[in-house]
């Protein structure tokens, strides 16, 4: 592990691996940028396969265990509602909603900020010190006593949230090869999954603590997960490394041989300032938006699925309890997909074919469920369904999430452009939240509706980025052959380069 001295903000060299097919024994271009430092390699001494797995056990675990506490400090609140939350805090009508609406607002409003924040000092301190600050939100959602403590935490707790997911998306662009970072962030995604998992059977388990200083066991869902989040966001100083150039378990060698990669590759290896004008580059982009438009028909069916589903399978008449097991099995499988769709995605450098796939997977799930007209009489038709949204929604939204960190070049670009995508995409979780009431129970129609629609929408979106990259790669084939040395070069303009190409 690297040392716990403070990371001072240096130049992301970031150490990029071999393609996977480059197998064994690759040695360092001799044209390189550092020829005097390569000279100095044998060919051969760098086993770039072995390397690429050093990266993955060092940094996905890290930052995966990260994300698996941020998605089960946001969700944890659909278990505590069907142990008591609503009862006890004197919750009418639809304020349940509304703070789960809050939340995802303060997400949304320091995206942005929080990615520019990233930019400007380092991983090291600024994912760890996120983490401690909604760890510590989480667990005061433990003691609120009255719906206006709910609703100023849930806020609070989304504003800590916003910088994990596209601060992260951007760490792994200083780190792996373009075609490497898809499936990288699809694993990084699937800790969502896992964290449903993982909530269905800690609540389960946590709700037999009713009694213990309060009547039900809401109470301390949010304070023993909380307090774990704390623990290990501490720890986390110490085991989430910055860019490769300082990162300790390299050796020099490796820092060489990473740097020759990302260079090869993409612009990592830039010493690229920050600029207003680079961030402004973003928000022109129309394709910038459109990858936020992706993500955006992915949210509303993703959060409503992650925040609800306790609920929805409660009302099909099952107890608390038994609901709360329930939510398990299509979790699992949510995972088991994303890992497959991603590495399938990845063999074969396909990326929108799969989401449109994807997004058909959930989109049946959610027309059976709205074609059971009495969920309670037959609960197993519409928990059938829940399996089919799963295994659909979490592998396409894991794709929707890496159009930016592939196509996007320039450094503060890519880092705007990653929290446009989630700002943009968490909009539709804003409007997910107001969509499946209690007077709508046990059926959800409304709910359900939109959620299929916006499945629509996701493959109609994910078509139209397939042509318009398709389209403008053909346009560029004709202006200026495809140059991948791109950390190479002096006078490279980021993607707005005619000699990039887009992956789609």
């Amino acid at each position: 592990m690297a040392d716990a001295e403070p990371a001072k903000a240096e130049k992301p060299a970031d150490l990029a691996l071999p393609d996977e097919k480059d197998k064994k024994g690759a040695s360092l271009d001799p044209t390189s940028a550092s020829e005097q430092e390569d000279a100095s390699l044998e060919p051969g001494t760098i086993n770039e396969t072995s390397l690429l797995r050093k990266l993955d056990r060092r940094l996905l675990p890290a930052v995966g265990i990260l994300y698996l506490l941020s998605f089960l400090d946001r969700s944890n609140v659909g278990n505590a509602r069907i142990e008591g939350l609503a009862a006890d805090l004197n919750m009418t009508g639809n304020q349940y909603l509304t703070g789960l609406t809050l939340y995802f607002i303060g997400y949304v409003i320091f995206e942005v900020p929080c990615n520019i924040i990233l930019k400007r000092t380092t991983p090291r301190f600024w994912l760890p010190t996120l983490t401690i600050i909604w760890g510590i939100v989480a667990t005061l959602l433990g003691v609120v006593h009255n719906l206006t403590g709910f609703f100023i935490a849930r806020f609070f707790l989304g504003v800590a949230e916003s910088g994990l997911f596209p601060g992260v998306v951007y760490y792994f662009s200083m780190w792996y090869r373009r075609r490497e970072r898809q499936f990288r962030i699809s694993l990084f995604f699937s800790a969502a999954a896992l964290a449903g998992s993982f909530g269905g059977i800690l609540a389960y388990g946590i709700g037999f603590m009713r009694g213990i200083v309060w009547k039900n066991g809401w109470h301390w869902i949010f304070i023993l997960e909380g307090l774990a989040t704390i623990v290990v966001a501490v720890a986390a100083y110490w085991f989430i490394h910055d860019y490769p150039a300082t990162a300790k378990f390299l050796s020099e060698k490796e820092r060489i041989f990473i740097r020759n990669r990302l260079a090869s590759d993409s612009d990592a290896t830039h010493d690229e300032r920050f600029t207003w004008g680079n961030v402004a580059r973003a928000l022109r982009d129309p394709k910038c938006w459109l990858y936020g438009l992706s993500f955006h028909t992915m949210s509303l069916p993703l959060y409503t699925y992650s925040l609800f589903l306790p609920t929805i399978i409660a009302d099909l008449g099952y107890t608390a309890a038994i609901a709360q097991l329930l939510t398990i099995p299509p979790y699992a499988l949510a995972f088991i997909t994303t890992l497959a769709v991603a590495t399938i995605s990845e063999r074969l450098h396909k990326r929108a074919i799969f989401i449109v796939g994807s997004a058909g997977c959930a989109l049946i799930g959610y027309i059976i469920l709205l074609s059971n007209t009495d969920p309670s009489g037959r609960p197993g038709v519409s928990y059938v369904g829940t399996f089919f949204a799963a295994a659909g929604i979490y592998p396409a939204t894991a794709l929707s999430l890496s159009w930016p960190a592939i196509n996007v070049s320039g450094q503060t670009k890519r880092a705007v452009a990653n929290a446009m995508q989630i700002s943009i995409g968490n909009l539709g979780a804003v409007l997910g939240t107001q969509l499946y009431r209690t007077e709508h129970r046990p059926r959800y129609v409304v709910g359900h509706s939109m959620a299929l629609a916006y499945l629509v929408g996701n493959i109609a979106v994910s078509s139209l980025l397939y042509f318009l990259l398709k389209r403008e790669n053909a346009r560029r084939d004709t202006v200026s052959p495809e140059v991948q040395e791109v950390g190479e070069l002096d006078d490279w303009d980021g993607d707005d380069d005619p000699r990039w190409r887009f992956q789609y």
